[in-house]
């Protein structure tokens, strides 16, 4: 696997990997991580087709998601404490 790309963002690290020509999207939130993976061959424009798929929509929708498995996550945390 190697990286492709970074894309900076305020909230978040993207990084854009490619690997078995497949393209994979690592964004991360402190301890918390999403991955994507999608196929080369479905992406038109490349990297550049995957970035344009970041959108503000998805990424608000990425946020969200960060903000629950962290909620989440505490929750079974103090569970287990």
């Amino acid at each position: 696997m190697r990286v492709i790309a970074e894309l900076p963002h305020p909230d978040c690290k993207i990084t854009l990997f490619s690997m078995n020509s497949k393209y994979i999207i690592k964004i991360e939130q402190g301890a918390l991580e999403q991955t994507y993976k999608i196929a080369e061959m479905d992406i038109l424009g490349g990297v550049n087709g995957v970035f344009e798929m970041l959108d503000e929509a998805f990424m608000q929708s990425i946020i969200e998601r960060f903000t629950s498995m962290r909620s989440d996550f505490l929750s079974t945390y103090k569970r287990y404490q």
